[in-house]
């Protein structure tokens, strides 16, 4: 069972659609997935056609109240089984900041659903912030995947989040690794998103997936409907890209290679005034 942390603190990159998609293609090749919305937004909720209800998300766990397995809900998708969100997750941050291991709460009440449940990987999506919550799921993890939107002011909240990896992994998770960096919403007309691919290869190398998922108007539909996009419209180049981009990812687990040491990307000093030109 492998715990992967999506996390970014930019909104608008594409992380819980990532998530989601991600982890339904999983589904959808026969591997059992728990996904976890950590986001008191609760996008990733609705985004697999689950409805908030109200006082269940992880929030009551965190205050010894329930037990986090009991939270676990069926979702529409095969395979894939959902612990939601809801508002009240968001009074977590304060309260878990008055415990005295604050970084670890999450991470304790974790481990008894570890122990007593069998996925194949449990995703946690992570709020568009650097906060406690965050922190918590980090330091939960053993590995990160970070969605990237192709754009150069990206690059600036990749140094943001790859530096919190490292200071939580000394921190005490020195197993957390990136696991991998998805660019998001490419679009092929422009230089700009080739250009920003390569400079994130420039720094990261292989953590960089190969497959790049493409800016596109059915995934964006999809979430208004309660479906990931290869539910919503099976044929579409979205869902085509997500699910090479399961492949690449069950393919990269199977060969279990090392994780590279994580460099923080040296930005260009004109990097955000360069212009989207056409190619």
């Amino acid at each position: 069972m492998k715990i992967i942390a999506f996390a970014n603190q930019k909104g608008g990159v594409g992380k819980t659609t990532s998530a989601v998609n991600l982890a339904a293609c999983l589904a959808e090749r026969g591997k059992k997935i728990l996904l976890i919305d950590f986001d008191p937004q609760s996008n990733a909720t609705s985004a697999v056609g689950v409805g908030r209800q109200e006082g269940h998300s992880s929030y009551p766990a965190l205050l010894g109240e329930v037990k986090l397995k009991d939270e676990i809900r069926n979702t529409p998708i095969p395979n894939l089984d959902l612990i939601p969100s809801e508002l009240n997750l968001a009074g977590a941050e304060v309260d878990i900041a008055r415990s005295e291991k604050y970084l670890h709460c999450f991470k304790n009440v974790l481990a008894e659903l570890l122990a007593n449940t069998s996925y194949d990987f449990i995703f946690i999506d992570c709020p568009p912030s650097l906060g406690i919550l965050t922190s918590n799921a980090l330091m939960a993890a053993e590995g990160v995947v970070i969605p990237v939107q192709c754009e150069y002011l990206a690059l600036e909240g990749l140094s943001m989040i790859t530096d919190l990896i490292k200071r939580l992994a000394a921190a005490g998770n020195s197993g957390l690794k990136l696991d991998g960096i998805v660019m998001t919403m490419f679009d092929g007309r422009t230089n700009l998103s080739a250009e920003v691919v390569e400079e994130v290869k420039k720094h990261f190398g292989e953590l960089v997936f190969k497959t790049s998922i493409p800016r596109s108007v059915r995934i964006s539909e999809a979430p208004s409907y309660g479906q990931p996009i290869m539910a919503y419209d099976s044929h579409s180049a979205g869902a085509k890209a997500y699910r090479a981009l399961a492949a690449e990812f069950i393919e990269r687990h199977n060969n279990l290679t090392p994780p590279a040491d994580i460099a923080a990307p040296q930005i260009p000093p004109d990097a955000s005034a360069t212009e989207n030109t056409a190619g």
